[in-house]
């Protein structure tokens, strides 16, 4: 043990640290004021105490003698500065807040005057584009316009419809003219009888007026017999036959002139329809610079030289040349080239000549077939148009020929019911229906219960009557019609066999 602790090895025995080890406060900045006192100082830069760590009484002497703040004023003061800090920061926060706001709104409504900006844009851009593809096409119809304007036909039109024209001009004049001589028509046998009895009777009636006279002749005309009226009748029949003669002629001249002046007209038309599409042809031929190709056309095939380029023009726009600088390098290397090296070139150029020559053959067989179908089509459409065309034509025909016949039909009912009423009076009349037999007897009914009732309300209210009625009350009316009938077949039977009778007495006598 006792060498142990002679091998320790003695230290220096600690001393108690003292309470007040305070360190040095460092040398404040010198002020402006300093600084111009001590301009020296200013230069060299202000040395910091080095305290030895042997000397601590030394320091806390020095700390001791430097001015203390008071402890009390400097806890004030930070609870102050620390009151007022969340303040500043929660106002600073709030204004942040409503900046933010502001700026948000302003955001917006920027976009929308934005958008409406590229809607108004995009609307004018579209306005623009409509203007300029309105203006193009009216250029276009002003192009057409001016090249219809060179469009001079070689037609005669017909003289005509001048002839008629004049024709009709000369009849207006002549009847404008006074004394001109002109086909009036007949004037009827009454007429001229009161040509010839009009100064007698002015004579015995000298105070009377014209149309005094024109009475007492119209009287004394009924009073005329058969034989005094024979004369002016068949001096009114020769008259109209000739006038009737002459107007039928003017009427057969107009009409056919007519007919020849439609011809003319339809002629002329068609001339000048075929020469005005010969010059539209022309026109657009013009105009058509480039034709629109068919797709389905065979591609001219390329040149050994243009072989050559496309193998080329990749490495030349690699090193970055420009197109005309590959146009002029591609020809010199071709210029300088031997045959050998041109030679597959060639080579390709020569097979697809013969492909392209195969293929053009093929596409003009397909295209002449194509237009044989179409002359083939075009042909059975106009077969199908001239079928339809006679077609119509007979239609025409029929219903003309139906419209005279109907027509004849009704002129001779109407002679045969004249003849009927002026023949034979004693011919039974057919009995009326139920519905008239019934309507008879309303009528004086209705008319006794409202005198002044208008006809048409009486017939309305007849046939409401007729149709309230029972199937009773409509047979009583049903057998009255047919008694009426029977006794009318009756009656026509007799008057039958008494005209036979009176048939069969004339050729005996």
């Amino acid at each position: 043990m006792a060498e142990t602790v002679a091998e320790m090895p003695i230290g220096p025995v600690p001393t108690k640290k003292t309470r007040n080890n305070r360190k040095a406060l460092k040398e404040k900045n010198p002020s402006a004021k300093e600084v111009n006192i001590l301009p020296g100082k200013v230069s060299e830069p202000s040395p910091i105490p080095v305290t030895p760590a042997d000397n601590p009484e030394k320091e806390n002497h020095e700390s001791l003698s430097q001015p203390r703040s008071s402890p009390k004023k400097g806890k004030a003061a930070s609870k102050k500065q620390s009151k007022k800090q969340p303040q500043s920061f929660e106002n600073e926060l709030l204004e942040m807040q409503e900046k933010l706001q502001q700026l948000r709104l302003e955001k917006d409504k920027t976009e929308e005057l934005l958008k409406a900006k590229d809607e108004m844009l995009k609307h004018k851009e579209e306005e623009l584009e409509n203007r300029d593809r309105q203006h193009e096409n009216l250029q276009m119809e002003l192009k057409k316009l001016q090249k219809l304007k060179e469009f001079k036909p070689t037609v005669t039109f017909p003289i005509i419809g001048q002839f008629l024209g004049d024709k009709e001009q000369d009849k207006k004049e002549n009847k404008k003219k006074k004394g001109c001589p002109e086909k009036k028509k007949p004037s009827p046998p009454y007429i001229l009888w009161c040509k010839d009895n009009w100064n007698e009777a002015k004579k015995e009636n000298p105070e009377a007026e014209f149309k005094e006279i024109s009475n007492i002749l119209g009287a004394k005309w009924k009073n005329v017999t058969a034989e005094e009226k024979k004369p002016y009748e068949e001096k009114y029949q020769a008259e109209k036959e000739v006038y009737l003669q002459v107007i039928a002629k003017e009427k057969r001249e107009s009409e056919a002139m007519k007919l020849l002046e439609d011809e003319h007209k339809q002629k002329t038309a068609m001339e000048l329809l075929e020469q005005y599409l010969h010059f539209k042809q022309e026109a657009e031929k013009e105009t058509k610079k480039k034709k629109d190709k068919d797709p389905l056309k065979p591609k001219h095939p390329m040149s050994a030289f243009f072989l050559f380029t496309n193998d080329r023009r990749a490495a030349l726009l690699a090193e970055k040349k420009n197109v005309l600088e590959v146009a002029r390098i591609t020809g010199e290397e071709w210029k300088n080239m031997t045959e050998e090296q041109k030679g597959p070139y060639e080579e390709m150029a020569k097979k697809n000549k013969e492909k392209y020559l195969q293929e053009m053959e093929a596409y003009k067989l397909k295209k002449d077939e194509e237009a044989t179908n179409l002359r083939k089509e075009e042909e059975e459409q106009m077969k199908l148009q001239k079928h339809e065309a006679f077609q119509l034509l007979k239609k025409k025909e029929k219903t003309e020929n139906i419209i005279k016949k109907t027509k004849e039909n009704r002129q001779k009912k109407k002679q045969q019911q004249k003849e009927d009423k002026k023949s034979d009076p004693n011919k039974p009349k057919r009995p009326a229906s139920s519905f008239f037999l019934f309507s008879k007897d309303a009528r004086k009914n209705l008319l006794e219960e409202r005198p002044g009732i208008n006809n048409s309300t009486l017939n309305a209210l007849i046939s409401v009557k007729w149709k309230e009625l029972n199937e009773l009350e409509r047979k009583t009316w049903n057998d009255k019609a047919a008694e009426a009938m029977e006794a009318y077949k009756k009656e026509l039977e007799d008057y039958n066999k008494s005209a036979a009778a009176t048939l069969e007495q004339k050729p005996e006598k």
